[in-house]
């Protein structure tokens, strides 16, 4: 029978979600291997990889659990992609925020609220996903959509750059959540770094670098389909 079961990797920055999903099948020979939910190339951190039939199967159960970031924000400028991979325009002679304005406009994202995608996402419109709309130069207005950030910690805060820590549902885009921030405190913002530590239970520290495996040991790192905790 194929072994079946769940990986946990340290994506690191540069390499796409999908070129970890073919590493692993060089590795492993197998070819039903999926993620529970793609980073960007520019954004590191926790990537749950399914391994045969039976485990991706289940990969959806994490797809709408929570999940939780560390995000690096560049405030005083804006970026077309909300991120640092897009076309950058500094602001004219930005307001720099003290820490207590940033605090205070921070607390206003925490809770049920409205977010409207970034246009260069993964998000389907019609079937096609938006990055390609927006590359083949389509404009979608689109729609605000409801979901919950369950709390943002200000970690560290030297101009112009904002450190958070965001716990939220499935759906957030941390892209969004920092245009909006920046918007907010009348300076812009975009996103300039991305880790993703936590999705439901399952955290970072448990996870290991694709380098480690191998064709001989990439078993012993299995976390078999069913269970919530790796194996320790």
């Amino acid at each position: 029978m194929e072994k079946s079961g769940f990986i946990l990797i340290n994506k690191p920055v540069g390499p796409t979600s999908h070129d970890i999903v073919d590493a692993l099948r060089r590795i492993t020979g197998i070819r039903k291997i999926g993620h529970a939910g793609t980073l960007d190339p520019f954004a590191s951190g926790l990537l749950i990889l399914g391994v045969g039939r039976e485990a991706t199967k289940k990969l959806s159960v994490f797809l709408r659990q929570d999940k939780e970031y560390i995000a690096k924000v560049r405030l005083g400028a804006i970026s077309t992609t909300c991120d640092r991979d897009g076309e950058i325009r500094l602001t004219r002679n930005p307001k720099t925020p003290a820490r207590e304005d940033i605090e205070k406009v921070v607390k206003k994202f925490i809770g049920e609220i409205k977010q409207v995608p970034p246009a260069f996402s993964a998000k389907k419109v019609k079937g096609k996903k938006l990055y390609e709309l927006a590359r083949s130069g389509v404009e979608i207005k689109l729609k605000p959509v409801s979901l919950v950030v369950r709390d943002i910690e200000v970690l560290n805060y030297d101009w112009p750059f904002l450190d958070i820590k965001v716990q939220c549902s499935s759906g957030t885009y941390i892209r969004s959540l920092a245009r909006d921030i920046g918007e907010d405190l009348g300076c812009g913002g975009y996103l300039e770094e991305l880790c993703r530590t936590k999705i439901g239970g399952l955290s970072l520290d448990d996870a290991l670098e694709i380098s480690r495996l191998n064709s001989r040991n990439w078993r012993e790192f299995l976390m078999p389909a069913g269970r919530e905790a790796p194996i320790s």
